[in-house]
């Protein structure tokens, strides 16, 4: 039977689990009040990083954050990868479950990038298709993430925002809002964030998530954001992230720092800024 409720995290700030931070965590997790992982480091059968798993399940509610299912591609899902997914999420019982709008195989390649999609009918049928599919394998209601772009298609024929919600409607999946990639969608194709995400249905939003991101110029010397996960939060999308939460009340709240991975004390002080902005509106 398909688990239906959108998000069993707590409306709290959480941090991408990184094994640095195991016993620091333990001693002290500060604001943090979940934890996420990405499910492809946990497919194996064993050893420390399971052990680890284990144990901070018996503290944290933990979500899995999926990378490599390649809900976007053009052929079918590895129902291999799927299986190991659905034995993951059988015995951790994650609070959530999510993966994102992208493509990342070609002709049985796997590309170690997350890559985007021309919205367009046919793309909306295999989307939903494949998350159909990942619902039903996994028994429990997934989380779909906004990607950060670079590009825009030509052929594309429906916004970013529209397209989410038509999914979440066909599927009955939930959305993960990653604020950071809007802005960075939004500096890269030059369109404005806050009517984005005055757009976004926030109703079907059952986490958040919070990021650093790189800055560049383009061959033409316009400014070029790069979504790296190895920075702290700029100011400009902690206020975005402000906005939605007044708009939509709490939400849980990642922080991802997935690359230049800094000390536990950096961490945790990027989630108690997300704390403070989520306490006037609990």
């Amino acid at each position: 039977m398909l688990d239906q409720t959108l998000n069993g995290l707590p409306a709290k700030p959480g941090v991408g689990y990184k094994p640095q931070h195991f016993a620091a965590i333990l001693a002290d997790p500060g604001p943090v009040g979940w934890l996420e992982v990405h499910a492809e480091n946990y497919l194996g059968a064993g050893g420390r990083p399971l052990a680890q798993l284990r144990h901070l399940a018996e503290r944290f509610p933990i979500s899995v954050h999926g990378v490599g299912l390649s809900i976007g591609g053009e052929g079918a899902l590895d129902r291999d990868h799927l299986d190991r997914l659905k034995q993951l999420c059988g015995w951790l019982n994650p609070a959530s479950f999510s993966e994102h709008l992208a493509w990342s195989t070609h002709d049985g390649a796997f590309l170690n990038d997350l890559l985007p999609l021309p919205y367009t009918p046919a793309t909306l049928a295999r989307v939903c298709d494949h998350i159909d599919q990942v619902q039903e394998v996994l028994g429990r209601r997934m989380l779909l993430e906004n990607p950060s772009t670079y590009i825009a298609f030509a052929e594309t024929a429906m916004d970013e925002v529209d397209f989410l919600g038509e999914i979440a409607r066909r599927t009955g999946c939930g959305l993960l809002l990653d604020v950071n990639n809007v802005y960075v969608s939004g500096t890269n194709q030059n369109y404005d964030p806050q009517s984005y995400l005055d757009a976004f249905p926030l109703h079907l939003v059952g986490e958040i998530h919070l990021g650093g991101h790189d800055e560049d110029l383009d061959d033409q010397g316009r400014r070029l954001l790069i979504d790296s996960h190895g920075a702290e939060v700029v100011d400009p999308v902690w206020a975005l992230y402000a906005r939605v939460i007044r708009k939509a009340g709490p939400r849980p709240t990642l922080i991802e720092w997935d690359n230049d991975v800094p000390d536990w004390p950096v961490l945790a002080a990027e989630a108690a800024c997300a704390a403070r902005l989520l306490e006037p509106v609990a």
